[in-house]
């Protein structure tokens, strides 16, 4: 069990962590985006499991993918999103066709700081901007909920939200998957939450 202070923490702690995520989604310039993005990584690297090493390199292959993704002729106008955590690259978003699917997947698969990719590109047209307020309205949901639990580590959990399905990523032991299995579920709005684990000795 945690103390009353630990808890206050960590009720402080989803504070700051959902007011980051407004401030970097309201911020829509290259460099401001970039400095919302070193704030949370920031605040993230102290409690992280992943290795500094790691950390870096999972924010370099993410940046690497989205410069190569937006800059490709075929695919920068769909609605590709890149999340990289120890490795693993999740691909959500919108693509046109098949091919194209494929080609995003190729292309995060081709990259020599990737372990693994998780396509979840979807065949549809890309999403209106109400859709990804909600998501973003749920993903806020969902940390807060995860922040608070007791029975997962701070910033263990990486929350992305495409569609309404939410997606769940981190180096967990499996009760602490559960666990934020759980809490995303008690903050509603999601119609599938899907996990994308690595698995770690509790």
């Amino acid at each position: 069990m945690y103390s009353l202070v630990g808890q206050c923490a960590r009720i402080r702690t989803a504070f700051l962590g959902i007011l980051l995520l407004f401030t970097a989604e309201l911020m829509t310039a290259c460099v401001p985006v970039m400095v919302g993005a070193a704030l949370v990584t920031g605040v993230n690297v102290v409690t992280d499991r992943r290795s500094l090493a790691r950390n870096f390199n999972d924010n370099t292959l993410e940046l690497a993918l989205r410069f190569e993704v937006r800059n490709d002729e075929e695919l920068k106008d769909n609605n590709v999103s890149v999340t990289a955590i120890n490795g693993i690259v999740l691909l959500t978003g919108e693509v046109a066709t098949d091919a194209l699917r494929r080609k995003a997947g190729d292309i995060a698969r081709n990259h020599k700081k990737t372990l693994t990719v998780v396509n979840e590109l979807q065949l549809a047209g890309t999403t209106s901007l109400t859709s990804r307020a909600n998501d973003t309205f749920i993903t806020s949901k969902v940390k807060t909920n995860i922040l608070a639990s007791e029975d997962v580590p701070v910033n263990a959990v990486k929350v992305v939200t495409e569609g309404g399905k939410v997606y769940l990523l981190g180096l967990v032991t499996r009760d602490e998957a559960d666990a934020a299995v759980e809490a995303a579920q008690k903050a509603g709005g999601a119609t599938h939450i899907i996990k994308v684990f690595e698995y770690i000795k509790g």
